[in-house]
């Protein structure tokens, strides 16, 4: 009793550790230290660049506002409202907020086949999106950058081949990074893309990951140098940080500077994560935006006085608020961003947007009216406050705005003028978006592959177990893996199976329609090109957990039981038959998942893959051998332990 309470202690202290370090590693309430400000913005004729004026007031300046749209997913098959939609949004919606810039931050086409399975650029997705883009006249009213996203570079061999229908129908046409420039009368606004599509593009789901090799993180790195004349700089692209496999010192690294990085590609995790903000250690923040495919996002965001402000907005719901002083305290980047101005300002600024005219903006601070705003020039609303009387501690502001549609929205966020006060975003957010995913995966895949491979050896080498006087579970465990281990068919073939899932191919077919090349856990090869691991380990790891794992499991089971005298239609009656039901099902449906992947594979790679596919379709065949010779023949070891076991459970 005393073993068990200490080994539950022991086991509560640990816990307690690794939690607490997981909220200290994840914790993005502590902003960068002073030292990562841009040099040129430390001191200006002896007056913090923080404080300086111009300070938000009653006039329309130093304000300019922008677009951000992501996974439009233009599909021929599939939800037959998306592209009119989006033409209703290029057309009515931009029209309506006046941007001076829409980013498409990519999956501007679904490039899915009918059954969603398979991967192929259709032309007439994105002749659908171009006429959409031509036939509003957007292109004529704002700036249009459009840039790919992994479905945009899927089935692709290189950027000169004919299906690589973005070089001709979007409306940039410019695949790799760049650098954009803005400029207004007050300053200029740096726009980074980065483009970490691959190139070439293989078929989905193995292009899941972005990849930024050398020469491409030292062309980001000298754009990060050319922004510091900036103003300010926004960086964007398709896939989050998470999501992108770069050299040292890494991507979140080389955009330090900026004040955020805006992204698209996760979807909300199909509704888990309808929010995915977070801010790196340095100091960036890093905004995911919701999918326009199946939830109709877009995302207005402004400068204001250099403090950069934003609303997630959903299509077709106005009025839509944009609160831009004083700034949300939990999106605050005081390392590039101004935040004195904030004390020094002498009016709340909003801007408002409606599709029929705005009646009234009602401002609350605290819970209490402090009045109605007033439009200068819409869609700006200002309202005068005295910044002192919120000087300490955290406030809520809460604007109310109403149209004469009879429509109203309430938007609310927190704001301080304290530079020692600073929020936190949620765990599981900032867990999605700051880890490195390819490498955790990588790491569970290969501890896994180890664990499942070195317990059946060291059990190979062990000598028999006692089973006298002990017929617990954990001596038919022992007895169970002794079996297996010691029984050559079962073991070599567990081994090389294993062995196969962490270095042999897993297949071998054409990634890319016309070219051939093989995948591994640590990569795919297609026509002379290596692009590195990193979905290819999360699938790994599935692979391992949901068949490799329980097919070893499995066949102990069904030796053990074999070893008792029992045959596989006895051991119904004999074992208990709900529990031998629920363990024989639960395999059937590891089988049936297993079934899936190959019919998965064959539709997305080919015949060719199909058959030439050890992971997939030999592990299946294989693992119904091994059951079926585990049940009908069993080796001379089993019967060396017959007696012994059922002495055991006789006595």
């Amino acid at each position: 009793m005393l073993k068990i309470c200490s080994s539950l202690v022991l086991t509560g202290l640990v816990s307690a550790c690794l939690i607490s370090l997981l909220l200290e590693i994840y914790d993005t309430a502590q902003h960068p230290k002073s030292t990562i400000i841009k040099p040129t913005r430390r001191t200006v004729r002896g007056q913090s660049w923080n404080s300086m004026p111009p300070y938000p007031g009653a006039q329309l300046d130093n304000i300019f506002w922008f677009v951000q749209v992501s996974d439009i997913h233009i599909s021929r098959f599939h939800d037959r409202r998306r592209a009119p939609d989006f033409e209703k949004f290029c057309t009515d919606t931009i029209n309506i907020i006046k941007p001076v810039l829409v980013l498409a931050t990519g999956d501007l086409t679904d490039a899915k086949t009918e059954s969603k399975v398979g991967s192929l650029q259709h032309e007439v997705e994105w002749q659908a999106y171009h006429n959409i883009l031509k036939r509003s006249r957007v292109l004529e009213r704002t700036k249009w950058i459009d840039i790919r996203g992994n479905h945009d570079a899927f089935n692709i061999i290189s950027l000169e081949s004919v299906n690589n229908y973005y070089r001709k129908y979007s409306a940039i046409q410019k695949e790799g990074s760049f650098h954009y420039v803005h400029q207004t009368s007050f300053g200029n606004y740096s726009f980074i893309c980065t483009d970490a599509t691959l190139t070439p593009g293989p078929k989905r789901p193995y292009n899941f990951f972005g990849i930024l090799n050398q020469t491409q993180m030292d062309v980001l790195a000298g754009f990060e140098q050319e922004s510091h004349s900036s103003n300010q700089s926004i960086w964007f692209g398709h896939y989050t940080t998470s999501t992108i496999i770069s050299p040292f010192p890494g991507i979140r690294q080389v955009m330090s500077s900026a004040v955020a990085y805006l992204c698209g590609h996760l979807h909300t995790l199909g509704g888990l994560m309808p929010v995915l903000h977070s801010r790196h250690k340095q100091g960036t923040l890093e905004l995911e935006l919701g999918d326009w495919m199946d939830n109709r996002r877009y995302r207005v965001l402004a400068f204001d006085h250099d403090l950069l402000s934003f609303s997630d907005l959903k299509f077709e719901d106005w009025p839509a608020i944009v609160i831009t002083n004083p700034k949300a305290a939990l999106y605050l980047n005081p390392g590039v961003e101004p935040v004195g101005r904030i004390r020094h300002s002498t009016h709340i600024r909003i801007l408002v947007f409606s599709e029929a005219p705005v009646t009234a903006v009602y401002v609350s601070i605290d819970g209490t009216l402090l009045g109605a705003a007033q439009s200068l020039k819409a869609p700006l609303y200002v309202l005068y406050w005295d910044p002192q009387s919120y000087s300490k501690g955290l406030h809520s502001i809460q604007v109310k705005a109403e149209d004469s549609a009879g429509r109203s929205t309430v938007r609310e966020h927190q704001f301080t003028l304290e530079e020692n006060v600073s929020l936190s975003f949620r765990f599981f957010q900032s867990f999605i978006l700051l880890t490195d995913h390819y490498i955790l995966a990588q790491v569970i895949f290969l501890s896994l592959v180890l664990f499942n491979i070195a317990l059946i050896v060291v059990f190979r080498f062990r000598g028999p177990p006692t089973l006298r006087g002990s017929s617990g579970l954990f001596a038919q465990v022992c007895l169970a893996l002794h079996l297996i281990s010691k029984t050559n068919i079962f073991f070599y073939s567990i081994v090389l199976f294993n062995l196969c899932t962490a270095c042999g191919p897993w297949f071998i077919g054409e990634v890319i329609d016309g070219h051939s090349g093989a995948c591994f856990a640590f990569g795919v090869f297609v026509d002379g090109h290596f692009l590195e691991g990193s979905l290819t380990f999360v699938v790994g790891t599935m692979q391992v957990v949901f068949f490799n794992m329980p097919l070893t499991c499995y066949l102990c089971w069904s030796l053990n039981l074999r070893c008792r005298g029992n045959c596989f239609r006895s051991h119904f009656r004999r074992a208990g038959r709900l529990q031998t039901l629920a363990v024989n099902l639960l395999m059937l449906l590891l089988l049936v998942w297993q079934a899936y992947s190959c019919y998965f594979l064959l539709e997305t790679y080919g015949l060719l893959a199909f058959f030439l596919s050890p992971v997939r379709t030999w592990a299946l065949g294989l693992g119904l051998l091994l059951i079926h010779r585990a049940w009908t023949c069993p080796p001379l070891r089993l019967r060396e332990y017959t007696a012994d076991t059922k002495a055991t459970t006789t006595s």
